[in-house]
């Protein structure tokens, strides 16, 4: 009994306390869940017919000819999306790009501080400047994480009789608002209870390194040296985007096994620098590959493939996808829609419940004593 209302003292005012923050964060997520599938809806601009993937044009060829229309425009990667949709390009002034990949025609250019990126800067800062926001969020979500744990206790029926598995699982949805509000809060909070733990998990992996390096070492990670770079022998650049041509296709017919024609391709900036490839771009994971630009061969800082990597490296590549929901297409996006919208639910209805009882202990103590 007394580990239980000191639980129960500890939901409450941690409750309280990360309430707001839990809110915004699951709240930014549900929209975030469904951010590519909004902007395929909703912007034309990233859609083309498809062809043939012979026809698409190669990285220098889009940049020689984006440097005729926009002279002066620094283009530092392109990212392909495969043959029915346009390439895309970050540039300097933070507007996207958007070309068709077989013409390098201009399909529109949009302001990146849209409505996603709004949301995406509450998510991971509450839209503060600097380091503080990232810190809060990080707390708290880890109070999140342990207000579900002890959400779990609180909720466990002392008996499982039927009357207390009917609380413990179900909705009155005929009763009144107070004990409706209760059944939302505490049933609810039960059915996503496993998906909450893993958004806050993956979250918190993001948020601190120490969590992250303590993840990887349950996993059975072990500590290794960080490869170095390897050195790369100036290659000229009046002939380097002939070989950025010919990495790009390698990856695609020879080392990419996912989503092949869904490709990023980098432009080195220095003689001595490697070609950056992104592929296998599939569920919320990828593979970054560094291509040295003179033997076309790739260099020991590349990630090598999910399929190859140990428990605890395939925990790491995958953790993005296992937070945002992206590890099993549309159905696991539908659920941790739901859960997040119950996450951004909770704070909600767990002040009600507290506040209804501040409210009526008070109302027992105005009742003069006979």
């Amino acid at each position: 009994m007394l580990f239980k209302k000191i639980n129960a003292w500890f939901h409450l005012w941690l409750g309280l306390a990360s309430g707001i923050i839990v809110f915004i964060i699951s709240l930014t997520g549900c929209v975030l869940v469904f951010e590519q599938e909004i902007k395929d809806l909703t912007q034309p601009w990233t859609k083309v017919v498809a062809q043939d993937e012979s026809k698409l044009m190669p990285p220098s060829k889009i940049r020689e000819a984006l440097s005729v229309t926009l002279p002066g425009k620094e283009i530092h990667s392109i990212w392909y999306h495969g043959l029915s949709k346009s390439a895309h390009i970050d540039l300097e002034s933070d507007s996207v790009l958007y070309v068709n990949p077989y013409t390098a025609e201009i399909l529109a250019i949009e302001d990146h501080d849209d409505i996603f990126h709004f949301m995406d800067e509450g998510h991971r800062h509450l839209w503060m400047e600097g380091k503080i926001g990232r810190q809060i969020v990080g707390w708290g979500t880890f109070i999140f994480f342990f207000l579900m744990i002890s959400g779990l206790i609180l909720w466990f029926p002392k008996k499982w009789s039927k009357t207390n598995v009917d609380k413990s699982f179900k909705i009155k949805w005929s009763a009144r608002f107070k004990r409706l509000n209760y059944d939302l809060h505490n049933v609810l909070g039960f059915y996503s209870l496993l998906l909450g733990l893993l958004m806050a998990a993956t979250g918190l992996i993001m948020s601190f390194s120490w969590f992250s390096k303590g993840v990887y070492w349950l996993a059975g990670g072990k500590v290794t040296e960080r490869k170095k770079p390897a050195e790369i022998i100036p290659y000229p650049q009046n002939t380097v985007h002939f070989q950025i041509d010919k990495a790009w296709l390698k990856v695609r017919k020879e080392i990419a096994e996912h989503n092949v024609n869904d490709i990023i391709v980098g432009f080195p900036d220095e003689p001595d620098e490697s070609i950056y490839v992104c592929t296998d771009m599939v569920n919320g994971h990828w593979r970054d590959l560094f291509i040295d630009p003179n033997t076309l061969e790739l260099l020991p800082q590349s990630r090598a493939r999910v399929s190859e990597l140990p428990f605890a490296n395939w925990l790491r590549t995958v953790n993005y996808g296992l937070h945002v929901g992206a590890i099993g297409g549309l159905t696991t996006k539908i659920l941790y829609f739901i859960a997040s919208l119950i996450c951004a639910s909770l704070p909600i209805t767990g002040f009600y419940v507290w506040w209804h009882r501040k409210k009526k202990s008070k109302k027992k103590k105005m009742i003069p004593q006979v």
